[in-house]
């Protein structure tokens, strides 16, 4: 099997233990490894495909805790850039028993968004490597991060390696509105698949159904070749070039405990399906399972499965 390459911020999570709190009175929390990118390479891993990840990180106490996570979780460490003068960052979250909880980041200047683009030049993308994937969150954090973001898609496409993008909108890290949409769709563009949520995409286009959203990001780009876009709980439509609309329903979940991650959890189940030749459709299935699974789980990447764990839950929830 081909190997999975991305490139992101990682972090620490402190999560609140204290349900309904705001952060501002909550008083007890538990430290997570935490970061969309290393999420999906964290449930690549789990499921035992060779996975490395790119990114700098400070040599401070949270920069080891990341060192020593990415080593203890499987993950390929030989792209992780030390920087001595900078911290890695971390962020507060809430713990709520319905939607989405409060975020608040200490994330200003970190050892990430620092990243110098220049040592991508020394990875050597070959065709061992499958899938190439990448999120708007890394760009977000600053312009050295969109500069690797975009380089490392380019770099990718030139070598012919899949390539995946997932907006993961974070606006209260982007300077202005504007700035957001315009990169985050500049980067679409460079992607032949694309994984963003059903109002990520309204945000991003304008533009309301799943078929004119497709059509948008098909007319912008000649390599963007399908989207798969989220739609929560219910589950995710699926639009390939010149083919049908299609939707794969998810799965049923009781009890929700955190809904952070889940999206990350869906890039998984997605990309590493198509690492074992799945047709798109059991893609989709086996990402709304990973999804499920995900926010049932307090930690960002807790609930990612083994690949013995995922067969039995949708062994066992075939029928949903």
């Amino acid at each position: 099997m081909k190997k999975f390459l991305t490139i992101g911020e990682p972090l620490v999570v402190f999560s609140s233990e204290d349900l309904n709190a705001s952060l501002s009175n909550a008083r007890n929390f538990t430290k997570h490894l935490a970061g969309a990118e290393l999420n999906v390479a964290i449930g690549m891993a789990r499921l035992g495909i060779n996975s490395s990840y790119i990114t700098s990180i400070g040599n401070d106490p949270f920069g080891q805790f990341i060192e020593k996570g990415i080593k203890d979780n499987g993950i390929n460490n030989e792209y992780i850039y030390k920087i001595q003068n900078k911290e890695s960052g971390f962020y507060l979250k809430q713990r709520v028993d319905e939607g989405d909880p409060e975020i608040y980041y200490y994330r200003r200047d970190s050892a990430a968004s620092n990243f110098n683009s220049e040592v991508l030049d020394e990875i050597e993308l070959n065709d061992s490597i499958g899938i190439v994937h990448c999120t708007g969150i890394m760009p977000a954090v600053s312009d050295n991060g969109y500069k690797a973001v975009e380089k490392l898609l380019t770099l990718a496409n030139q070598k012919s390696i899949c390539t995946v993008f997932d907006p993961n909108i974070r606006k209260q890290l982007w300077r202005n509105e504007t700035l957001m949409k315009t990169r985050l769709n500049y980067l679409a563009s460079k992607a032949q698949i694309i994984i963003p949520g059903i109002q990520e995409c309204k945000l991003l286009t304008g533009l309301d159904t799943p078929e004119e959203i497709a059509e948008f990001y098909f007319k912008q780009s000649s390599i963007t070749q399908k989207i798969i876009i989220k739609n929560g709980s219910k589950g995710a439509f699926i639009k390939e070039r010149n083919k049908p609309l299609n939707f794969v329903k998810s799965y049923k979940v009781k009890d929700v405990v955190d809904t952070v991650g889940a999206g990350d959890g869906f890039a998984v189940g997605l990309i590493s399906g198509i690492l074992e030749n799945y047709n798109l459709e059991a893609s989709v299935k086996r990402a709304c399972a990973i999804g499920a699974l995900a926010v049932q789980s307090a930690g960002d990447s807790d609930g990612y499965p083994t690949r013995n764990k995922l067969e039995e839950f949708m062994e066992k929830h075939k029928n949903d």
